[in-house]
């Protein structure tokens, strides 16, 4: 199993309490990611809930280091593979963004996270995380994005890249491109040819005599 596979492993077993996590005003994660992208009111919401949607998507939370810092974090829990884009051409780090002030609580854990995550590249390599190489990046992170194996004094990594990984992974699977990557094809209409000939003879039809 590969980074990408075993990471989006991760995420999809997180994304279970994820997508809960991040519904927005009862509505799903994926109807948070089309009123994030679209100005348009949706079916079935309120006035009240559009002019808020509306208000939210007008504001700014994370710096723009900051942004760049998740969009880095969430390429890293799904890159680009054959199959379909990296999270962030999925528009992921835009819904992190609308997600956290939807669900304020999430603010200081994120961007406490990504403090931590500078502070400690900064004492590691010298530099900020996105400033590292991809190398220094990717063995950073696997100290923290595997719990049972986490030190100590990582935890607080740890509580931090396990709620990047749920944003990330509820941001992805609720895209057009991210249920593409999962295989899902939704529900079609079965095909049935009738029971199998042998079967029919086991239990002793016989169609030409039948038909004959």
């Amino acid at each position: 199993m590969n980074r990408r596979e075993s990471l989006k492993a991760l995420g999809l077993l997180a994304a279970g309490a994820g997508v809960l996590t991040t519904a927005c005003n009862g509505e799903s994660a994926k109807e948070a990611r089309i009123a994030s992208e679209t100005s348009d009111k949706l079916p079935g919401v309120e006035d009240w809930e559009h002019e808020r949607t509306q208000k939210l998507l007008e504001e700014k939370f994370f710096t723009d280091h900051e942004m760049a810092t998740i969009t880095v974090l969430a390429n890293i829990i799904i890159p680009k593979d054959d199959v379909s884009g990296s999270a962030s051409e999925a528009g992921v780090p835009d819904f992190i963004e609308f997600i956290v002030k939807d669900l304020p609580s999430n603010k200081i854990p994120m961007r406490g996270g990504l403090k931590w995550t500078d502070v400690q590249c900064q004492k590691r390599y010298g530099n900020a995380f996105i400033k590292c190489t991809k190398e220094q990046q990717i063995e950073f992170i696997d100290e923290i994005a595997y719990p049972d194996k986490a030190k100590p004094e990582m935890q607080q990594g740890v509580a931090f890249f396990s709620l990047m990984r749920n944003l990330t992974a509820s941001g992805f699977y609720t895209t057009e491109m991210g249920v593409k990557d999962i295989g899902y094809v939704g529900n079609r209409p079965g095909v049935w040819n009738g029971v199998p000939e042998d079967v029919l003879k086991e239990h002793g039809f016989d169609l030409e005599n039948f038909f004959g």
